[in-house]
Protein backbone atom coordinates (compact mmCIF):
# COMPACT_ATOMS: atom_id res chain seq x y z
CA UNK A 1 0.00 0.00 0.00
CA UNK A 2 1.38 3.41 -0.88
CA UNK A 3 0.71 6.78 0.75
CA UNK A 4 -1.93 7.68 -1.89
CA UNK A 5 -4.16 4.68 -1.17
CA UNK A 6 -6.71 5.25 1.58
CA UNK A 7 -6.38 2.69 4.41
CA UNK A 8 -9.90 1.25 3.88
CA UNK A 9 -9.38 0.37 0.18
CA UNK A 10 -8.45 -3.26 -0.50
CA UNK A 11 -5.63 -3.61 -3.06
CA UNK A 12 -4.92 -7.34 -2.91
CA UNK A 13 -5.18 -10.65 -1.09
CA UNK A 14 -2.77 -12.73 0.96
CA UNK A 15 -2.96 -16.38 -0.10
CA UNK A 16 -2.43 -18.92 2.68
CA UNK A 17 -1.72 -21.84 0.36
CA UNK A 18 -2.16 -25.55 0.93
CA UNK A 19 0.44 -26.06 3.63
CA UNK A 20 3.10 -24.19 5.58
CA UNK A 21 5.51 -27.18 5.64
CA UNK A 22 8.45 -26.32 3.28
CA UNK A 23 9.22 -30.00 2.53
CA UNK A 24 5.59 -30.73 1.63
CA UNK A 25 5.46 -27.55 -0.48
CA UNK A 26 8.32 -28.86 -2.64
CA UNK A 27 6.57 -32.22 -3.08
CA UNK A 28 3.31 -30.48 -4.00
CA UNK A 29 5.20 -28.20 -6.41
CA UNK A 30 6.58 -31.20 -8.32
CA UNK A 31 3.25 -33.04 -8.23
CA UNK A 32 1.14 -30.09 -9.43
CA UNK A 33 3.72 -29.10 -12.04
CA UNK A 34 3.65 -32.63 -13.47
CA UNK A 35 -0.17 -32.73 -13.51
CA UNK A 36 -0.36 -29.26 -15.08
CA UNK A 37 2.16 -30.05 -17.82
CA UNK A 38 0.51 -33.40 -18.54
CA UNK A 39 -2.94 -31.81 -18.81
CA UNK A 40 -1.85 -29.00 -21.11
CA UNK A 41 0.29 -31.23 -23.33
CA UNK A 42 -2.41 -33.93 -23.59
CA UNK A 43 -5.02 -31.36 -24.62
CA UNK A 44 -2.69 -29.76 -27.14
CA UNK A 45 -1.87 -33.21 -28.53
CA UNK A 46 -5.60 -33.82 -29.06
CA UNK A 47 -5.92 -30.46 -30.85
CA UNK A 48 -2.93 -31.16 -33.10
CA UNK A 49 -3.97 -34.75 -33.87
CA UNK A 50 -7.51 -33.83 -34.87
CA UNK A 51 -6.39 -30.75 -36.81
CA UNK A 52 -3.83 -32.66 -38.87
CA UNK A 53 -5.95 -35.75 -39.59
CA UNK A 54 -8.03 -35.45 -42.78
CA UNK A 55 -10.31 -38.32 -41.69
CA UNK A 56 -11.39 -36.53 -38.50
CA UNK A 57 -13.44 -33.76 -40.09
CA UNK A 58 -16.92 -34.47 -38.67
CA UNK A 59 -18.54 -31.76 -36.52
CA UNK A 60 -17.97 -33.91 -33.42
CA UNK A 61 -14.20 -33.60 -33.88
CA UNK A 62 -14.51 -29.87 -34.53
CA UNK A 63 -16.18 -29.55 -31.13
CA UNK A 64 -13.56 -31.81 -29.50
CA UNK A 65 -10.82 -29.43 -30.69
CA UNK A 66 -12.57 -26.53 -28.98
CA UNK A 67 -13.21 -28.59 -25.84
CA UNK A 68 -9.53 -29.53 -25.56
CA UNK A 69 -8.46 -25.94 -26.21
CA UNK A 70 -10.84 -24.63 -23.53
CA UNK A 71 -9.66 -27.28 -21.07
CA UNK A 72 -5.99 -26.38 -21.65
CA UNK A 73 -6.82 -22.69 -21.25
CA UNK A 74 -8.91 -23.26 -18.12
CA UNK A 75 -6.06 -25.20 -16.54
CA UNK A 76 -3.67 -22.36 -17.37
CA UNK A 77 -5.69 -19.65 -15.59
CA UNK A 78 -4.95 -20.37 -11.93
CA UNK A 79 -2.65 -23.38 -11.77
CA UNK A 80 0.61 -21.58 -12.72
CA UNK A 81 0.05 -18.99 -9.95
CA UNK A 82 -0.58 -21.77 -7.43
CA UNK A 83 2.51 -23.70 -8.55
CA UNK A 84 4.74 -20.63 -8.33
CA UNK A 85 3.31 -19.70 -4.93
CA UNK A 86 4.38 -23.10 -3.57
CA UNK A 87 7.98 -21.88 -3.87
CA UNK A 88 7.57 -18.53 -2.08
CA UNK A 89 6.86 -17.65 1.54
CA UNK A 90 4.91 -14.46 0.81
CA UNK A 91 1.97 -15.29 -1.44
CA UNK A 92 -0.16 -12.39 -2.61
CA UNK A 93 -2.37 -11.53 -5.54
CA UNK A 94 -3.48 -8.05 -6.54
CA UNK A 95 -7.14 -7.18 -6.81
CA UNK A 96 -6.76 -6.79 -10.58
CA UNK A 97 -5.06 -10.17 -10.87
CA UNK A 98 -7.79 -11.77 -8.78
CA UNK A 99 -10.57 -10.21 -10.86
CA UNK A 100 -8.82 -11.26 -14.07
CA UNK A 101 -8.55 -14.86 -12.85
CA UNK A 102 -12.18 -14.82 -11.72
CA UNK A 103 -13.36 -13.45 -15.09
CA UNK A 104 -11.34 -16.05 -17.02
CA UNK A 105 -12.59 -18.90 -14.82
CA UNK A 106 -16.20 -17.87 -15.35
CA UNK A 107 -15.64 -17.21 -19.06
CA UNK A 108 -13.91 -20.53 -19.75
CA UNK A 109 -16.22 -22.49 -17.43
CA UNK A 110 -19.26 -20.99 -19.15
CA UNK A 111 -17.72 -21.70 -22.55
CA UNK A 112 -17.16 -25.33 -21.59
CA UNK A 113 -20.76 -25.71 -20.42
CA UNK A 114 -22.10 -24.16 -23.62
CA UNK A 115 -19.82 -26.36 -25.70
CA UNK A 116 -20.98 -29.51 -23.88
CA UNK A 117 -24.58 -28.51 -24.61
CA UNK A 118 -23.69 -28.01 -28.27
CA UNK A 119 -21.96 -31.40 -28.34
CA UNK A 120 -25.08 -33.01 -26.84
CA UNK A 121 -27.16 -31.37 -29.58
CA UNK A 122 -24.69 -32.68 -32.18
CA UNK A 123 -25.08 -36.24 -30.85
CA UNK A 124 -28.88 -35.82 -30.73
CA UNK A 125 -28.95 -34.85 -34.41
CA UNK A 126 -26.56 -37.69 -35.31
CA UNK A 127 -28.75 -40.28 -33.56
CA UNK A 128 -32.27 -39.00 -34.25
CA UNK A 129 -31.78 -37.58 -37.76
CA UNK A 130 -28.83 -39.50 -39.25
CA UNK A 131 -29.86 -38.90 -42.88
CA UNK A 132 -30.10 -35.14 -42.35
CA UNK A 133 -27.05 -34.87 -40.10
CA UNK A 134 -24.67 -33.34 -42.66
CA UNK A 135 -27.21 -30.76 -43.81
CA UNK A 136 -28.17 -29.75 -40.26
CA UNK A 137 -24.65 -29.70 -38.78
CA UNK A 138 -22.98 -27.78 -41.59
CA UNK A 139 -19.68 -25.99 -40.84
CA UNK A 140 -21.27 -22.53 -40.66
CA UNK A 141 -23.69 -23.67 -37.95
CA UNK A 142 -20.90 -25.37 -36.02
CA UNK A 143 -18.91 -22.11 -35.97
CA UNK A 144 -22.02 -20.17 -34.94
CA UNK A 145 -22.76 -22.59 -32.08
CA UNK A 146 -19.24 -22.19 -30.69
CA UNK A 147 -19.51 -18.38 -30.44
CA UNK A 148 -18.93 -17.50 -26.81
CA UNK A 149 -21.31 -14.56 -26.38
CA UNK A 150 -23.14 -16.29 -23.53
CA UNK A 151 -19.87 -16.95 -21.71
CA UNK A 152 -18.71 -13.35 -22.03
CA UNK A 153 -22.06 -12.11 -20.74
CA UNK A 154 -22.00 -14.55 -17.80
CA UNK A 155 -18.44 -13.67 -16.80
CA UNK A 156 -19.05 -9.93 -17.07
CA UNK A 157 -22.16 -10.12 -14.89
CA UNK A 158 -20.24 -12.12 -12.26
CA UNK A 159 -17.43 -9.56 -12.15
CA UNK A 160 -19.86 -6.63 -11.97
CA UNK A 161 -21.63 -8.18 -8.99
CA UNK A 162 -18.25 -8.89 -7.36
CA UNK A 163 -16.99 -5.31 -7.75
CA UNK A 164 -20.17 -3.61 -6.50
Amino acid sequence: MNHLTPPNIMTGFILLGLTQNPHLQKILFVLFLFIFLFTVLANLLIVITISLSPTLSAPMYFFLIYLSFIDASYTSVTTPKMIIDLLYQRRTISLGGYLTQLFMEHFLGGSEIILLIVMAYDRYVAICKPLHYMTIMRPGLCHLLVVWIGSILHATVQILFMVK
